[in-house]
């Protein structure tokens, strides 16, 4: 497949030209440029849930030459799919064994466990995608992105709205100006409900249990601090308390609902108001435990003046309170919600001196601007200078143009690459850190790393790694 995107068209949808990042002129691959019928082989790391469309849709484009799972039960079922590929448990080992017989990688594994597969591949000239957040911790996300612009490999993050018309037309509009000062930017969730388990419902350690014999628990722990595999009850059963699925929720394996979304839905106000790294983050929440992440949480990221952009803030919001959702202020939606429309489950709102734009969507790729009948003939569908992406629904685009970009041997094609990426991904996670300080304006030095005014809060941002899982 054969994107229609030219240099200078990428270079046009840098997330901030002003600043110099994202897709640069200056980023030159040293890896091997492939022939147009020269199949690429690429290793799935995480092959279950969202990996196994990860790893398939790779496949559309690659040859699958090796899969790693902790879960036999899944790794079997897509040997059958894959039959050529090797099986491994650990990733460290289908490093050590395939390294020479790989072009690629796809990591979809639980958060705790996307940095040390990816900077091993990094390390090695091997091209990575990796699932969104592309770290658990904000020093991973920056060790990432310096660890590829230094190995000059394509990377991409999969955070697909990347790759859609509509965010791509709202990038352009709200840099053109067409809002005024931008001042506030207001996001927000429908993280957790429905999808996994945490506090309020899960606020201690749960009940050990024996691990099932199809689980290899010390590779699913691999960085984490050692605990025991458990259960938890729910409707008077046992269920699986950690994987398959309600990793998430807990601190040592998730990211919350932040982790989750923020990528997503963020991301066209990230990249549209030419964001980088906050000077303070502040938060709101709900009762902190030791073990999983809040019931709901409000955090204000405050961005200084970009070049002739005012500064700006960006509030998050999620969870609930006694059943409650927690969204933006009443009197803001009302300005942009129809009669008898409700707030959209997740969207975004940015408020500026002309204008606001109103995305009732995870990626921001639908919209609607207000005043309306300012704005009333402006074309929200598709960006006018390119490159078009394309409409929603297609996920396989993102793999398809990363695999372009390796073709082509240029890293700023891709147009979720960890330049861009591991910024959006490091900024977002300091919620995290703020959401344990509730309360406290946490002032962000982003040049050493650490929060100056309060040193308690520096420890978070890495983390200790388990032997043998380090990242050095």
């Amino acid at each position: 497949m054969t994107l229609p995107i030219s240099r200078r068209d990428a270079i046009r949808l840098g997330a901030a030209l002003p600043l110099g990042y994202w897709m640069t002129a200056s980023a030159v691959s040293t890896r091997q440029v492939f022939g147009a019928n020269e199949r690429l082989r690429v290793a799935g790391i995480g092959i279950g849930g969202k990996g196994a469309s990860d790893i398939q849709q790779a496949a559309a484009l690659m040859d699958v030459v090796a899969i790693c799972d902790i879960d036999e039960d899944r790794l079997n079922g897509s040997a059958k799919r894959y039959a050529q590929a090797k099986k491994f448990f650990d990733y460290r080992k289908l490093f050590d064994v395939m390294m020479k017989e790989i072009d690629a990688v796809v990591v979809s594994t639980p958060d705790h466990s996307h940095a040390l597969p990816s900077l091993l591949a990094i390390r090695a000239g091997k091209h990575v995608y990796c699932q969104k957040p592309l770290a658990h911790t904000p020093a991973e996300a920056r060790m990432l992105r310096l660890e590829a612009a230094k190995a000059g490999v394509v990377t991409q993050m999969g955070n697909q709205g990347s790759g859609l018309s509509g965010l791509r037309r709202a990038v352009e509009l709200v840099r053109s100006g067409i809002l005024g000062d931008v001042k506030e930017a207001h996001v927000w969730t429908n993280r957790p409900f429905k999808y996994w388990k945490q506090s309020p419902d899960i606020v201690s350690r749960p009940q050990e249990a024996p691990v099932p014999a199809h689980v290899h628990w010390d590779e699913f722990l691999g960085a984490a601090a050692f605990r025991p595999y458990a259960v938890r009850q729910e409707a008077g059963k046992s269920k699986p308390a950690y994987h398959p699925h309600d990793w998430r929720g807990y601190w040592d394996f998730g990211t919350g609902s932040l982790g989750d979304m923020a990528c997503h839905t963020a991301n066209m106000a990230f990249r549209a108001l030419e964001l980088d790294a906050p000077i303070s983050v502040k938060a709101k929440a709900a009762t902190i435990n030791p073990e999983t992440y809040p019931a709901w949480a409000i955090i204000t990221y405050s961005f200084p003046s970009r070049g002739s952009k005012v500064p700006v803030d960006l509030t998050w919001y999620e969870g609930a309170d006694n059943g409650k959702r927690i969204l933006p202020p009443d009197e803001l939606l009302a300005k942009v919600l129809r009669p008898n429309e409700k707030a959209a489950d997740s969207g975004s709102l940015l408020v500026g001196t002309k204008g606001m734009l109103y995305s009732p969507n995870d990626y921001g790729a639908q919209f609607r601007l207000y005043p309306v009948a300012d704005f009333e003939n402006i074309d929200t569908t598709k960006p006018e200078k390119g490159p078009m992406g394309v409409p929603a629904g297609q996920d396989p685009f993102m793999k398809a143009e990363w695999v372009e970009a390796i073709r082509a041997g240029k890293p700023e094609m891709a147009s979720s690459s960890f330049e861009i990426a591991g910024r959006l991904t490091e900024t977002m996670l300091l919620g995290n850190i703020a959401v344990r300080f509730a309360g406290t304006a946490l002032a962000w030095d982003a040049s050493s790393m650490t929060f100056p005014i309060t040193p308690a809060a520096n420890k978070l941002v890495t983390k200790e790694y388990r032997k043998g899982w380090e990242l050095t």
